[in-house]
């Protein structure tokens, strides 16, 4: 009886137990060195000395450190805003489609997951690059006479982005979608509110939870990203993730590269704050909607 009892009570724990080292192990400890580390100095020869000054927040704000911090973040806003263009559509059509094709049509979004990051990415350089496809159906139905330079540019990091990111978008939107009242586009609609009406009045509102959702996953991988730029960028377009790649590896400087992280956990847990007052912002209308 006491065993069973003693069991009942450390179940719980010990199915958690390991979630939370990973957790831990992973994300606590990681975070928590990045955050020491950004506030000591860096060795003569590398490494760490525990000298406590504020040297590397400072200097991460220095005129080209600040430059690459907001061409990353415009960079990541780009991609994001083009994802939820194009993702928004996709999830509503796919929303809408009868229903034993919803799962075929959402297993052809997650299908590119399927493949290894690098794979995906490096398949844009064959597309993208001067006797690649795009050149080549393009010159073939006369819309250029030459090759465009298309790759090695900011347009082809993105490009790379919005590929790699626009399932996230679309599984957000659908599910966000899928949770909406179809009473409420039905009332919308019999108070003879045109399909636009309803969508621009009524539907994208009650799923911004979903649009927030997924615009922030798209921002937070894309300004944190340092192998697409190396990739599709051609090492000419250097983003934060970059930055802090050669501070670790490069230059040896880890409080600096600490600190550039750091800058960049803030960013992105801000964002995080925003889209769960958007969410908790939306449940609040939805729960007064459903009193009234």
């Amino acid at each position: 009886m006491g065993t069973n009892l003693m069991n009942r009570k450390l179940g719980p724990y010990l199915l958690a137990a390991p979630g939370l080292a990973w957790w831990m192990f992973f994300l606590i400890i990681p975070c928590a060195l990045v955050l020491a580390y950004a506030f000591m100095e860096r060795g003569t020869y590398g490494g760490v000395i525990p000298n406590f000054n504020l040297e590397n927040l400072v200097r991460a704000f220095n005129g080209l450190y600040l430059e690459i911090f907001i061409r990353s973040a415009r960079i990541a806003i780009e991609s994001a805003l083009i994802s939820l263009l194009i993702g928004y559509p996709a999830a509503l059509a796919i929303s809408r489609a009868p229903r034993r094709w919803q799962m075929p049509l959402l297993f052809l979004v997650i299908l590119p997951f399927w493949s290894n990051y690098l794979i995906r990415t490096y398949a844009w350089i064959v597309l993208l690059n001067r006797a690649g496809i795009v050149n080549q159906v393009m010159m073939a139905t006369g819309i250029i006479h030459e090759p465009l330079t298309l790759i090695y540019n900011e347009s082809a990091v993105v490009i790379g982005f919005v590929y790699n990111y626009l399932p996230f978008v679309i599984l957000t939107v659908f599910a966000s979608i899928q949770r909406l009242n179809p009473e409420l586009t039905e009332a919308s609609e019999d108070l003879g509110a045109s399909a636009w009406q309803t969508l621009r009045r009524v539907t994208i509102p009650l799923t911004m939870p979903g649009i927030a959702a997924g615009g922030v996953f798209v921002f937070v991988l894309s300004i944190g990203n340092f192998v697409t730029p190396q990739l599709l960028g051609g090492g000419r377009m250097k983003m934060v993730g970059n930055l802090i790649q050669d501070q670790f590896a490069s230059a040896r400087d880890w409080p600096f590269g600490s600190a550039l992280a750091l800058v960049l956990i803030t960013i992105m847990l801000a964002l995080l704050a925003i889209q769960a007052r958007i969410q908790q912002g939306v449940r609040n209308v939805e729960k007064e909607q459903e009193v009234a």
